[in-house]
């Protein structure tokens, strides 16, 4: 490792630990007994919903291969599977049908 000396690291892995369990902490060992009210329970729902999306998009808008500047093969591959997945209501078929449109329209054009 160039540049971070040993006290930082383990400064900043220490400090990531302890926020990590003081996060856990909070939900499970002080909320946990409790009855959560429905509101929050509503907004909670769409949680995993949203994560997906905000992790795939830069990756489409902006893809590493490209060095950053928007491909159409990546948008084709994208629009194909939020069509396939909304059609089928099928995670691994939109899934499937996005990584193998990808990789095909790679190997075809590059």
């Amino acid at each position: 490792m160039s540049g971070i000396d040993t006290a930082t690291l383990w400064t900043v892995i220490i400090g990531l630990g302890l926020g990590s369990f003081a996060l856990r902490f909070a939900f499970i060992g002080i909320v946990g007994s409790r009855k959560m009210p429905e509101w929050l329970m509503r907004h909670l729902r769409y949680t995993a919903v949203s994560i997906i999306p905000a992790l795939v998009a830069p990756l489409v808008v902006w893809p590493a291969p490209t060095g950053g500047e928007p491909s159409l093969i990546h948008l084709i591959a994208a629009c194909t599977t939020l069509a396939v997945g909304y059609f089928t209501k099928n995670v691994f078929a939109a899934m499937g049908s996005g990584a193998l449109l990808l990789v095909g329209y790679i190997s075809l054009f590059g």
